[in-house]
């Protein structure tokens, strides 16, 4: 048998070619991952549709999101799944409905005086169950580092939920304060004083810098702008000062929302600085409607907690410089769209998983979707907030049992304690004022059958059975 010599000088030869081809692979391999989109998923906290100045206010300034706004592809009817915080946010990290994961409101179901709750309601869900699949779980699977900085609010560690990083991120469904100490158990106090809008945008800048060279999915939902209404002391002074608009006039809350604007400005900025911008998609937008009590919405009717308008309908921006061109839609749209969307961008297979949202995608690319349903569904008592500025459906609850949903430009309301309806067009009445049920029969029937063919499909519960405390 023969036995090869190599000489050292040969060994280091090849030990070099090794290296290179081994450097070229990784490039190649690095190039491939490094395709897909970085996503930043900014989400506020109670903000309305109409408190920003690109989406209306003329009482709040919001120059960086408006400026982000002309860059971007702007949705006029864009909902959040459910009108509070808990169980919007479920639906859009799952991609589900709300009789899929049980979670229907903030605490209990049983809110308000029990003496006024007529039905008995389905017991809401306060943990989102670790059996479902979440958007952040998929996105790390296919090789992004994942992050929450900001409010969780669905179990006590988001990190069992698909995230690598948490910053702020438990079941608290706001701040104890907005001035350090800040009393989150997942965010160490900063110096006393410190703002924490400001804080955790300190917080996402690092994470972009540190991590600029990976795939990632940055999920920020700022606490802001949920009570209790606190901002800086010149921001409120500025405000106070400042002419009122109608139904938009408190300075404290026209503070927050422009602390958030200018944080919202410096990660942006970061993100040119870092040259990251044209690979990263940014979504903006809130988890419901915001409290009417403190700022009003018109033309849409209510707020928070509230299946009308105002109390679903939220900003919606998606900007991706050069690749989704900056138009202002009307294509109706919810956050449980999110899901889909983003794996169909990414070319992530779905075929698996069961999610209730639609691709977005024909959209963001220039086109329009199918007209198709969007349902709502809230067994549960909410009670009122401001007896005389919610602008319910009566003075003692923003949300009584029952179901919405709205196709084209019609928008059907059922209420399960006596299976009332209320109809309306959109088009015509976006607030929502002029029942139309005994006057559109026809309409009336179809979206009925609709509606509860949907909540056989869903098995969603529609409780019935009388409140012994009832008079």
């Amino acid at each position: 048998m023969q036995i090869a010599v190599f000489s050292r000088k040969h060994i280091l030869r090849c030990a070099v070619a090794l290296l290179i081809a081994a450097a070229t692979l990784t490039a190649k391999a690095q190039q491939k991952q490094y395709h897909r989109p970085n996503i930043i998923l900014i989400v506020a906290d109670d903000l309305g549709w109409k408190d920003l100045a690109f989406m209306g206010s003329r009482f709040y300034e919001t120059p960086n999101l408006d400026k982000l706004a002309k860059q971007s592809l702007i949705f006029t009817n864009g909902y959040a799944a459910a009108a509070n915080c808990a169980p919007s946010r479920a639906c859009m990290l799952t991609g589900l409905n709300t009789p899929r994961h049980g979670i229907y409101t903030v605490g209990t179901s049983e809110r308000g005086n029990a003496k006024t709750r007529k039905i008995i309601p389905t017991p809401n869900k306060n943990v989102l169950d670790r059996r479902f699949t979440t958007l952040p779980a998929v996105l790390k699977q296919a090789g992004y580092l994942t992050a929450i900085i900001g409010k969780w609010h669905l179990s006590n560690d988001p990190l069992l939920y698909g995230f690598d990083i948490n910053k702020g991120g438990t079941h608290q469904g706001h701040p104890p304060s907005y001035f350090s100490p800040y009393k989150i158990p997942a965010l160490e106090d900063g110096k006393p004083g410190e703002y924490l809008t400001d804080r955790l945008t300190n917080e996402a800048i690092s994470f972009l810098e540190e991590n600029r060279n990976k795939a990632f999915f940055l999920y920020l939902p700022y606490y802001a702008v949920h009570s209790p209404l606190q901002a800086p002391d010149g921001l409120v002074k500025k405000y106070g000062q400042k002419q009122k608009a109608p139904g938009q006039a408190n300075a404290v809350y026209a503070a927050m929302i422009e602390n958030m604007d200018m944080n919202a400005g410096r990660l942006l900025n970061k993100l040119q600085e870092l040259k990251l911008d044209s690979n990263t998609l940014v979504i903006f937008t809130s988890d419901n409607g915001g409290i009417r009590a403190t700022s009003h919405q018109t033309p849409l009717r209510a707020g928070k907690g509230s299946y009308y308008e105002g109390g679903i309908r939220v900003p919606l921006a998606f900007h991706w410089p050069g690749r989704i061109k900056p138009a202002v839609t009307s294509e109706p749209v919810t956050n449980m769209d999110f899901f889909p969307t983003l794996l169909d961008l990414l070319a992530i297979n779905k075929d698996t998983l069961q999610l209730d949202g639609q691709s977005m995608l024909p959209v963001l690319n220039g086109g329009t979707m199918a007209t198709r349903p969007l349902y709502w569904h809230y067994p549960v008592y909410l009670q009122a907030y401001d007896k005389k500025e919610d602008q319910a459906q009566d003075p003692l609850f923003r949300t009584r049992p029952g179901s919405s949903m709205r196709l084209g430009n019609w928008k059907l309301h059922q209420y399960f304690e006596d299976n009332a309806f209320e109809l309306y067009n959109l088009e015509r009445d976006p607030g929502e004022q002029q029942n139309l049920a005994a006057s559109e029969p026809q309409m009336l029937a179809k979206l009925k059958a609709m509606l509860q063919q949907w909540q056989r499909d869903v098995n969603a519960p529609v409780p019935q059975q009388p409140n012994p405390q009832y008079p």
